[in-house]
């Protein structure tokens, strides 16, 4: 079995700490505690398996960096980065355990985010239970909120940290497996699809056409949807995309909530894995309730979801930029890539008699995908007169994929 790494601040945390890893070692499983302090020695009677001495000499300007660091949060910073070095640098990870508050939290779960997607991942927190995108983003690591601080133990503590240690003992005991048995393994190839409830119609359409040859994988276009496609496309875990939603550049260029990052479609260049792409949901820029709107928008054309959603019909000169910004991070893309574009309208609203139904934006965006792609041999632009939820256009994604991936396989194009 392999072993669960317990991480934290023996300096401040080291009775908490020792007691998960007592825990876990109870219930057979190898347990390694590692401080991460950054305020001084060890507290109290538990002693580290690895001190933070040999955890901050693995950050690249060694540990007298880290030591010498000029605030709390530039070594709290630097020693997330020595964990996540010294983490990678591990053979016999089967999970990993913190426990923590904010600067904790920030340390830990910067060195999980980097784990593969997957491996058991549990951090107790004080902040557990606020905004939690920022120690999340795109990974599958899980957050237990502490109750009380962690600051002691007490009749609170035990039982939230006795049910933590219990949660990872399962995770790294019960092995991948179905209910009957057999391996969870799959030998279908992977691929990635985008989806928006907007697009819904047309991703479940994909699906049954393309499951008898793939595992397809569904990724909700929320902004963190999009970074976990690319994670894992990065980490070779998917082998081909079809990027269908691509609604979180509306956001990431107007201010919506569901925003990409700004290395969106990164790991496509990077990879140059087969890729089919589209303009599903490119017509909305999602906030909050309609009072978080932002007052600049007030007298735009607006679509209630739901009473948390509210959709705001992207403008011509937005949907210009889209389409230039897209066509600009696809050019970077040397791998087979196929733009297909849906002239009918790109979402479930966006059709004739519909709330976003707006030809001359829809216009605005695809000439500016047009203009701005630089086609070649392997980079190629199609428009079709059908929507987005059409059959009959996926057939056309499932057949320009199956196409690419054919080509892919007959002449790789990755370095991986």
């Amino acid at each position: 079995m392999r072993t669960v790494y317990v991480i934290g601040t023996c300096d401040t945390k080291g009775a908490e700490l020792g007691f998960v890893r007592e825990r876990l070692r109870s219930a057979g499983v190898p347990a390694v505690l590692v401080d991460v302090g950054t305020l001084g020695e060890p507290r109290g009677h538990v002693q580290p398996d690895v001190d933070a001495g040999t955890v901050a000499a693995c950050h690249p300007d060694g540990a007298h960096a880290v030591r010498h660091a000029p605030d709390r949060g530039a070594a709290i910073a630097m020693m997330g980065h020595a964990l996540s070095r010294f983490m990678a640098a591990r053979d016999d990870v089967g999970g990993m355990i913190g426990l923590g508050g904010s600067g904790n939290t920030a340390l830990v779960t910067a060195a999980m985010r980097a784990q593969p997607v997957g491996l058991p991942k549990l951090m107790v927190s004080t902040v557990a239970s606020g905004n939690v995108a920022p120690y999340v983003g795109a990974s599958d690591l899980l957050l237990m909120y502490s109750v009380v601080d962690i600051a002691g133990l007490n009749r609170i503590s035990r039982a939230i940290l006795s049910n933590a240690a219990n949660a990872m003992v399962g995770m790294v005991k019960r092995d991948a497996t179905r209910e009957d048995g057999s391996p969870a393994t799959d030998s279908r190839p992977t691929v990635g699809i985008t989806m928006f409830g907007v697009t819904t119609p047309a991703v479940d359409q994909l699906r049954e056409r393309l499951e008898g040859e793939y595992e397809c994988l569904v990724f909700h276009a929320t902004g963190t949807g999009g970074q976990s496609l690319e994670k894992l496309i990065d980490s070779g875990m998917i082998e081909g995309a079809i990027d269908l939603t691509t609604t979180e550049v509306a956001d990431f260029l107007a201010g919506g909530v569901f925003p990409c990052l700004a290395d969106r479609f990164g790991a496509i260049a990077r990879t140059k894995v087969p890729y089919v792409v589209s303009c599903g949901a490119l017509d909305m820029v999602n906030f909050g309730a309609p009072e978080s709107v932002p007052a600049r928008y007030a007298q735009r054309l607006f679509y209630p979801h739901n009473p948390q959603v509210t959709l705001m019909r992207t403008s011509v000169e937005e949907c210009r930029q889209i389409g230039a910004w897209i066509a600009q991070r696809l050019n970077r893309c040397e791998g087979p890539v196929r733009l297909l574009i849906p002239e009918r309208g790109v979402s479930a609203i966006d059709a004739e008699g519909m709330p976003f139904y707006d030809p001359d934006a829809d216009r605005a965006l695809f000439e500016a995908l047009e203009a701005t792609l630089q086609t070649t041999p392997a980079r190629r632009i199609e428009r079709l007169p059908l929507h987005i939820n059409d059959a009959a256009f996926a057939d056309a994604v499932v057949a320009a994929y199956r196409e690419l991936a054919g080509s892919h396989l007959r002449h790789p194009l990755t370095t991986r």
